[in-house]
Parts: C-alpha cells; structure tokens; sequence
C-alpha cells in the first residue's frame, strides 16, 4: 500500500468520528453507512440515545456461590485442601470480591460473609496455639472450612454425574409416529391353530357343566341288626373284622359296612350282643350276649 492510499484510508476512519463530534451529519463512506436501523441508513448516533455503564461485560468464570469460588482458587493452583494456605486464599478471594463489589454489590454481599470467615481464620493461624487443659491438640482453625468444602466438592461432583446422564427434551427427543387409521376395519385372519385352541376352549368349559346325578339308597339298621343275630347264632363268638367281611367282599360300598357298624352298636345298646377283649391290644370278640333260663 502506497502513501495516497493510506492517506485515503486514515480519511475513510476519521471522517465519521469528526462530524459525530461536530453534530453534522456525515458524507457516506464509499455510498456505505456506518449503522443501520430499520433498514434505513444511519450517518450520525441519535442525540437521545442511551447506552447503559454494565451493557458490556465479560464474566470469565461464573461461580455459583463463595464455596464455589474459594474451591476453584484452591483446585486451580493444585493446593492441598487439607492444609490451604490461607494467607495467599484470602488474598486472592479478596481481590475477587472488589471486582464484584464494583459492578453489584447486592452479589458481592454474599461474598463478603465469606471474606471476613477466611480473615478470621487467618487471623486466629496467627496467633500462638493455646493447649487445653487436658493436654490434647488444640483444634485447627481451619477444620470447619475444610469440612465444608469438601461436602460442597461431594455435591458439585454428584451434580456433574447427574447432569451427564441423558435427559428427555435435551439429549435425546421421544420418537412420535402418526399412523393413518382406514375407516374400514380390518380383522385378523384365523389359522387352524387358533381354531383349535377355541375348540379345546369349549370342550374344557362343557366339561365344567356336567351334571351328577346321585341316587338315594334305602339301607335298614333293622334289618342288618336281624341278619348280625342269625350269623351270631351259628357261632359262639365271632371277631370283631368278620362281622363286615361279607359286605366288604360283595362290593356294596361303605355305605352297608357303616350301616353294619350301626347295627352292632344298636345291639350292644339293647344289651342283645357283647363285645369283649381278652387283654389289651388283643383282638376283639363279638358274640350273643348270655341270657339266663
């Protein structure tokens, strides 16, 4: 680039700062305005206009509270957090704190809560230890901070943790699918397994409905107490299991033999049998009980 042609750019600069300055309004710049508003040219800035003292800032780190900040100068310059060097701490949040305290003080307050905690601390490092009286260790000042920060550390990494797992609306979005519904319905087709599944269905519930009939038997107590006393009188005594042989064999059932047992007991009531044992556990006897002439 040549002199004239430096020249002519340093014009091109100067011009509408001068006549912004000198309250004129400005030749255009090669047919170009230095602003535009609505779409129409702007040659000069409006008289009225107001720009506000905070309208341009620039945060380089953004802190979600004071624990916040006094963790990050600590993790940053790789101290231990079980013994911070308070002295170069404070300083250095302090210095954090006066910046804030000159754009928002409302902010800064919260902040300066913190400050006058590491002040303390740093102050109370300074003095000589005082052992208590039962010879222990006086406590390190900086054991509540220590304390707290590391809690603080605990939650701000579970909230990291919780934060990578994927969210709905933010990671990934729920899949929608629209389906174009006929308006003529559409049935399923029957194959022969389903047929017969259905078939089986029905022969279980017929089943289900079977009606059972149950006939009424006339049995008389009288008449097996008769056919006990004739057995009885052909033999002395007979054993107690023989009495029901003859219904037991012949298949009627538990029905007779019951009826056979009431019988027997009906006679032993009327004191027309006897039952008797030899000795116990030994068998037992029936026979015709004895009548005296």
């Amino acid at each position: 680039m040549n002199q004239s042609e430096q020249d002519k750019l340093s014009l091109a600069i100067e011009l509408p700062a001068v006549a912004a300055d000198a309250g004129m309004e400005p030749a255009a710049v090669d047919g170009m305005a230095f602003a535009r508003l609505y779409g129409e040219p702007l040659f000069k800035l409006p008289q009225d206009l107001y720009i506000p003292p905070d309208a341009l800032e620039v945060f380089l780190e953004a802190f979600e509270g004071p624990l916040d900040l006094l963790l990050y100068l600590i993790r940053k310059q790789n101290f231990n957090v079980l013994d911070i060097p308070m002295s170069q701490v404070t300083n250095q949040y302090l210095a954090y704190v006066e910046q804030i305290r000159k754009s928002n003080l409302e902010l800064a307050a919260e902040y300066l809560l913190m400050a006058a905690m590491l002040i303390e601390i740093k102050s109370r490092m300074l003095l000589p230890v005082k052992k208590a009286d039962t010879d222990e260790d006086a406590e390190d000042p900086r054991a509540e901070l220590v304390r707290r920060l590391l809690e603080y550390e605990q939650m701000k990494l579970a909230a990291q943790r919780l934060d990578q797992v994927p969210q709905l609306g933010r990671d990934f979005l729920r899949s929608q699918v629209f389906i174009e519904q006929s308006m003529a319905p559409r049935f399923p087709d029957v194959d022969t397994s389903d047929l017969q599944a259905a078939w089986a269905d029905v022969l279980k519930r017929a089943k289900l409905n079977q009606h059972h009939k149950i006939s009424r038997e006339e049995l008389s107590v009288r008449e097996h107490m008769s056919q006990m006393l004739r057995r009885l009188q052909h033999a002395r005594f007979m054993e107690f299991t023989e009495l029901f042989e003859d219904a037991i064999r012949s298949g009627k059932g538990v029905p007779v033999v019951v009826v056979n047992f009431i019988a027997m007991l009906e006679l032993s009531r009327e004191s027309l049998v006897e039952i008797t044992q030899a000795e116990p556990y030994a068998p037992i006897y029936v026979r015709l009980a004895y009548t005296p002439a």
